[in-house]
């Protein structure tokens, strides 16, 4: 782009008859971008070369993740941690999205998708990225982590380096905690090939001789019990001082897998793992009984089709070939690891580590100045909106407020939606307490959480034992809104009040996440909130809502709309920008959207964590749109909307990404910031993940993402860094 003039409003455009190129018409706005607004409207925002494929784009940010394990500013045992959640995340990502793909393609469905790219050729780009990962996952594993780990004192022994009384303590807990509970199966007519649960570890031996009812040897199967840890500390007497040593599950199997065939000779016992499509599919217009449906397709899970298959290495060609056979998969599905293929169980061994030293450092969340007095919440939350950002500020609020909820006298009503929320949960305790002691209690539960369905099922009927109204939401749509709605009788009077939240009502996560919660008073909003609750638990048309953005009825439409607004102010040539912080772009007319007011002249910062299917950097399209990831210690969450509006500035905090799920297939809600200290607080925080130069990954026009890095002058910062510094209690 040629340079601007020194006063781009004194400038006098040319005219078409003596300028050429004035078919563009250029304008020069406030935000000194020139935007080309003609010859661009001209241009198809339907072009698939406009956009990034949403399961290619989830897959590097997996790998994103996984760079994570090479950061040698985040300490030892967090690299390893990372490692393992790129593991956990590929399984998911197998599970799901893969799995997806190999319906389609089985199903002869190869439209292609707005990225114009047919469903195989979108299967096989992603398997040799894959497969390229993998490797590179175990090489950092073997070369980098465990010889680092190894110097600081945490060992993982193979076999070969057992000493004598190590093989012997190895040898007794192989007689005393895994023989009686391992059940070898042998393969021929009588004894099919089993059927193996969804990412169980497990062992293809290769046998010779005979047993005892004169059978040939030739293979069996050895499946590792669920019910035993992968990794297994040694005693402290066996240990060398001040070093923590472990031994893998699968390096005892392998040792004594003789003694699983007596009298016969192990030729060869090979780990391997299957990936299972664990998408469930259940027909919501055919069922009776949302719960009971869903507890038979969790058991269904367990043995979907298998999408991929991880075997040793050193595996030889004809067993694995064999494996694949029979589980119908072809070579593309098999990934052949140096070293333990169900790497994720290893997490239970960081957190039970003594190093802290090899951990980031604690921090206490903070609490707002106005929350440090002994007062009541609900006198406190009666004066002023509160806004708290986890993980640097307590969650624990929430939870303390919804126990104050249950003891006091004047609360006559509780409502709640639970997405996520962990079985062990203070909020459920909470609301529980408020049931018993005669409150009136409704809580929405999506039972369809991913993978988060059984602990739902279980919450569901506590809830409905102590006397709550429990509901399951629309059959239809899934309900991701975070919202709580309290009914108090204060001096006579109904005073209602409202928590709307980033993120789930589940106390762990909120120590990885991070996320706002408001907690209010506001008549309006609490108004919204309440009629959104009666048009979960009632039947009607969609209620009006004063502040509230509703999906999927209002949502998608005001934010299209909101980002227009800001197209038409740079085409007035007023000041135009606006940033998105959000989990996920993927809706293609939000996409468009942006993609006009780029046209237009606004600047789009752009911050989303994983996938992105907008190009940005595209000429006349996108260059005036950048994306931003930030991937560090905690798991970006917050979806945050800030438009600049010609000085008159809104900002929204949604439960929603921007995706074709949340906006058309799911219960969201999108609130604004009318508290213009806290709206300014979090338009400061957005300035503070834009500044990023850490822990921030830059999205380039062809897909892959540059890492940001502080220049030679530069000062290093990272965002959660010094959101951590400015929230959580200090020392």
């Amino acid at each position: 782009m040629s340079s601007m003039p020194t006063n781009p409003a004194s400038e006098t455009p040319a005219s078409p008859e003596n300028d050429p190129a004035s078919t563009l018409r250029i304008n020069h706005t406030h935000a000194g971008i020139r935007a080309r607004a003609a010859a661009n409207a001209a241009r198809d925002l339907d072009d698939a070369g406009l956009y990034f494929n949403r399961e290619l784009s989830t897959l590097r940010f997996h790998v994103r993740v996984l760079e994570q394990a090479l950061d040698e500013t985040h300490p030892l045992l967090e690299r390893l941690t990372f490692l393992l959640i790129f593991s956990s995340n590929l399984d998911e990502f197998f599970e799901i999205r893969v799995a997806g793909l190999k319906r389609r393609i089985a199903y002869g469905n190869e439209e292609p998708g707005m990225d114009g790219h047919s469903t195989s050729s979108i299967f096989h780009e992603i398997a040799t990225t894959a497969h390229e990962q993998v490797e590179r996952q175990y090489h950092i594993l073997n070369t980098q982590l465990i010889p680092a780990l190894a110097e600081r004192g945490i060992h993982f022994l193979r076999r070969n380096n057992w000493n004598k009384a190590q093989r012997e303590w190895v040898s007794s807990y192989f007689d005393d905690e895994i023989m009686p509970v391992i059940s070898p199966i042998g393969l021929d007519p009588s004894h099919p090939f089993p059927r193996l649960v969804n990412k169980s570890l497990n062992f293809i031996v290769e046998l010779e001789g005979r047993d005892a009812f004169g059978r040939e040897g030739g293979m069996a199967i050895i499946p590792a019990p669920r019910s035993l840890p992968r990794l297994i500390r040694l005693p402290k007497a066996l240990e060398r001082e001040e070093c923590q040593e472990y031994v893998f599950l699968s390096s005892m199997i392998h040792a004594h897998a003789e003694q699983l065939f007596p009298g016969m000779t192990v030729r060869g016992c090979y780990q391997f793992r299957l990936t299972r499509n664990a998408d469930l599919a259940m027909d919501t217009e055919d069922v009776a009984d949302l719960a009971s449906a869903l507890k038979s397709e969790l058991l269904a899970r367990r043995y979907g089709d298998g999408v991929r298959l991880e075997v040793a290495n050193n595996c030889p060609s004809h067993l694995s070939d064999f494996l694949l056979k029979q589980f119908q998969l072809g070579h593309e599905d098999l990934y052949l690891v140096d070293g333990p293929v169900n790497l994720s169980r290893l997490m239970a061994m960081i957190g039970d580590s003594e190093r802290a030293d090899l951990r980031y450092n604690p921090f206490v969340p903070g609490l707002p100045k106005a929350l440090r007095k002994d007062e009541s919440l609900f006198d406190l939350i009666s004066r002023q909106d509160i806004l708290l950002l986890h993980p640097w500020e307590s969650f624990g609020v929430i939870e303390n407020w919804l126990a104050e909820a249950a003891r006091d006298p004047g609360v006559l009503a509780i409502k709640q939606t639970l997405y996520r929320t962990g079985s062990d949960s203070g909020v459920v305790s909470a609301l529980v307490d408020a049931a018993r002691s005669g409150k009136e209690v409704t809580v929405v539960i999506e039972l369809r959480a991913r993978f988060d369905e059984a602990d739902n099922i279980a919450l569901a009927s506590r809830l409905q034992e102590a006397g709550a109204n429990v509901i399951y939401g629309v059959m239809a749509y899934k309900t991701h809104a975070k919202m709580l709605h309290i009914v108090r009788r204060e001096a006579g009077r109904i005073r209602h009040y409202a928590h709307m939240g980033t993120g789930n009502y589940h106390s762990k996560t909120a120590k990885l996440y991070t996320d706002y919660s408001l907690l209010t008073a506001r008549e309006t909003l609490c108004e919204d909130v309440h009629h959104v609750f009666q048009q979960l638990s009632g039947m009607g048309e969609p209620r009006h809502t004063e502040h509230l953005l509703h999906a999927p009825f209002t949502l998608h439409r005001r934010l299209v709309e909101l980002i227009d607004r800001e197209t038409a102010h740079a085409r007035k040539g007023h000041k135009a920008m606006l940033t998105i912080k959000c989990n996920s772009l993927t809706e293609p007319k939000l996409i468009q959207a942006l993609y006009r007011a780029s046209q237009a002249g606004a600047i789009c910062q752009l911050i989303i964590r994983g996938t992105c299917c907008l190009r940005p950097g595209v000429p006349g399209v996108s260059d005036n749109i950048t994306v931003r990831s930030v991937v560090g210690r905690f798991l970006e969450h917050t979806r945050v909307f800030h438009f600049h509006n010609a000085g008159k500035s809104e900002t929204w905090c949604s439960s929603a990404d921007f995706m074709e799920r949340n906006m058309f297939q799911r219960v969201e809600t999108c609130f604004p910031l009318l508290d213009k200290k806290i709206a300014q607080r979090v338009r400061k925080d957005l300035d503070t993940y834009m500044l990023d130069n850490c822990q921030s990954w830059t999205l380039q026009p062809d897909g892959h993402y540059e890492k940001r890095c502080p220049g030679k002058d530069e000062a290093a910062i990272s965002a959660q860094e010094t959101l951590l510094y400015a929230y959580a209690a200090r020392p």
